[in-house]
C-alpha cells in the first residue's frame, strides 16, 4: 500500500479525542473522520481538529481503510466485529473485549480476513518499555506499582482491565514462561468493581511477579522493578527512565551506640528515546497495515493477557 491510511475514529470521550489528536498528526496516514453516539459531541471534536463527524459506524466505515475504537470496552467486540468483517484494519482499545471467548473470535476474523488487529497496549510504546527487553533477560522477581487518583470517566470495568492489565502484559512479554499460580485480593473503594488490587504470579521457569494497583490513591506512581542474578533494574514509566543497577555490595558496622548499613553499587542510567506513546502505537499500525513491520503485540498475546486477567478478577470476585 503506497496512497496514505485512510483513518477513522469511533469513541470521542475522553481517550478518543487524544486518538483523534494524534491521527492528525501521523505522515503516512489521513483521518477521513470520527463517529461518537454523541452526535453533538463528535460534531465539536470534527470542528475543532477539521475533519468529518459521520452520523453512522457503517458510513464512516465505507470511507475508511482502517478504524481505531476508542467506545466504551462492551462494545468493543460488537464494532471491532463488525469493522473485520467489513475488511477494514483495527486498532481497539484494552482490553480487546468482555470476554476470552469474544477475544478470540476477533483473533481468528483478523487472521481469517489477513487484517491487523491491534490492541491499545500503549505501554508497550513506552521510550523505557522498548529499551527493557534489551537489558531484562532472566527476571527472577518482578514487582509493579500503577497507582492514580480516581478518575469517574472510567464506570465500566475495575482497575485490573483498567490499569493492571498494562503490567500483566508487560510482565507476559518479560518472562516467557506459563503462568502456573495466580493469587490476587482487591475491594471496591470508589465505584462499583475493584478499586485497589495486589496480585501474585508464579511462573513455570520460577519468576514471580508481584503487581499492584489502586485507583483510588492520592498520588500518581507507575514504576516496575526487576530483580535478576547479577542486576537490579528500575523503571519509571511516567518519565520514561530506567536504572541499571549492578556489582551491589552490602556491609554492616556496629559503632557505638548505632548500627549502620552501608550498601555500594555501580548505576547506570540507559538512555531513552521519549516520544508521544499513543504517536508510536499509532505509527506502528499504520506501518503493519502498509506492510512495512511486524505486529509487537499479536492477537494471541492478547489473548493470553486477558486469560491472566479474568484468572485475577476470578481469584478476586469469584468464579461467577
Amino acid at each position: 500500500m503506497d496512497k496514505k491510511v485512510r483513518l477513522g475514529v469511533i469513541g470521542t470521550g475522553h481517550m478518543g479525542q487524544y486518538h483523534v489528536n494524534v491521527a492528525k498528526q501521523l505522515s503516512d496516514a489521513e483521518l477521513i473522520g470520527i463517529f461518537d453516539a454523541n452526535l453533538e459531541r463528535a460534531t465539536q471534536i470534527a470542528e475543532k481538529h477539521k475533519t468529518k463527524a459521520f452520523p453512522t459506524v457503517e458510513e464512516l466505515l465505507k470511507e475508511t481503510d482502517a478504524i481505531v475504537i476508542a467506545a466504551p470496552t462492551f462494545l468493543h467486540h460488537k464494532i471491532a466485529k463488525q469493522a473485520l468483517t467489513e475488511k477494514k484494519h483495527v486498532l481497539v482499545e484494552k482490553p480487546i473485549s468482555q470476554t476470552v471467548e469474544e477475544a478470540k473470535e476477533l483473533v481468528a476474523l483478523a487472521k481469517q480476513n489477513n487484517l491487523i488487529l491491534q490492541v491499545g497496549h500503549v505501554e508497550r510504546f513506552n521510550g523505557a518499555v522498548l529499551e527493557l527487553g534489551k537489558i531484562a533477560e532472566h527476571p527472577l522477581l518482578i514487582e509493579s506499582r500503577r497507582i492514580a487518583p480516581y478518575n469517574s470517566r472510567i464506570t465500566d470495568v475495575g482497575v485490573v482491565l483498567d490499569m493492571m492489565i498494562h503490567d500483566i502484559d508487560i510482565v507476559l512479554n518479560l518472562v516467557k514462561s506459563e503462568v502456573t499460580k495466580v493469587k490476587a485480593v482487591g475491594s471496591s473503594i470508589v465505584s462499583n468493581h475493584e478499586d485497589v488490587a495486589s496480585v501474585v504470579l508464579t511462573f513455570a521457569n520460577g519468576c514471580v511477579a508481584s503487581l499492584n494497583a489502586s485507583r483510588a490513591s492520592q498520588a500518581k506512581i507507575r514504576t516496575l522493578n526487576i530483580s535478576q542474578k547479577d542486576s537490579y533494574v528500575f523503571l519509571d514509566f511516567t518519565n520514561q527512565e530506567i536504572e541499571l543497577h549492578r556489582q551491589a555490595s552490602s556491609t554492616t558496622q556496629l559503632g557505638t551506640g548505632e548500627i549502620k548499613y552501608r550498601q555500594e553499587s555501580i548505576v547506570e542510567k540507559i538512555f531513552v528515546h521519549k516520544d508521544n506513546p499513543l504517536k508510536q502505537e499509532h505509527e506502528h499500525f499504520v506501518k503493519c497495515i502498509k506492510g512495512e513491520s511486524e505486529p509487537m503485540v499479536k492477537g494471541d498475546s492478547d489473548i493470553k493477557t486477558l486469560e491472566v486477567a479474568y484468572k485475577i478478577l476470578e481469584e478476586i470476585h469469584g468464579k461467577k
